[in-house]
């Protein structure tokens, strides 16, 4: 696995990530049974707003994930919770496998993503809010240090319903590399992290 990130072109990309966010697995993005060109608008709504980016994930070449970086304090998440300087959220989905899953590759994606939102050093913590019944995600998220902070009431994703449940969590940058080197671990669990 080798990892790279590029910008989304909403044009050019629209048929791949539409193959991914119409299928069932991808319910919780809130596009499925959307069309290619639902894909298209959304993406160059995203590209508009200066304050929210989606980029492409590389494996190898290969378009493999979708990572959305925004400012939680130009989004809905501002009125749910106190935005802190160098918080960034995130959204991630995976692509279905070609074949037989591969153990631990949702694990080194999130790794990846998390390593490259760190990479910009005034990224303190990350912030997350996933659909709450959304169980696969939070047992990911709590994988790579995310502390879930509490269910949040947020606008819609899915247009057949009128309110997002989601569970607010957060990870700073302490608590992920933590995960990565657990003998470090108890240390930065005993200083507390940042607080959330």
């Amino acid at each position: 696995m080798s990892f790279t990130f590029r910008a989304v072109d909403p044009v050019k990309d629209a048929r791949v990530l539409h193959s991914w966010v119409s299928q069932e697995y991808a319910r919780f993005w809130g596009m499925v049974g959307c069309v290619e060109q639902d894909v298209v608008e959304e993406y160059k709504k995203i590209a508009a707003t200066g304050h929210h980016q989606a980029f492409l994930g590389l494996d190898d070449g290969v378009p493999s994930f979708l990572m959305e970086r925004y400012l939680p304090e130009a989004s809905p998440l501002a009125d749910v919770y106190e935005v802190q300087p160098g918080d960034i959220g995130m959204h991630l989905l995976v692509s279905p496998p070609d074949g037989d899953p591969q153990p631990g590759y949702t694990t080194a994606v999130m790794r990846a993503v998390m390593a490259e939102l760190f990479a910009d050093p005034a990224t303190r913590r990350v912030v997350v809010e996933p659909d709450a019944r959304n169980h696969k995600i939070h047992a990911l998220n709590e994988k790579v240090g995310f502390r879930p902070h509490g269910v949040v009431t947020l606008p819609a994703v899915d247009p057949s319903e009128d309110h997002k449940q989601g569970l607010l969590s957060f990870c700073s940058r302490e608590d992920f590399l933590a995960t990565l080197t657990p003998i470090l671990a108890a240390p930065a669990g005993a200083t507390g992290g940042v607080d959330q």
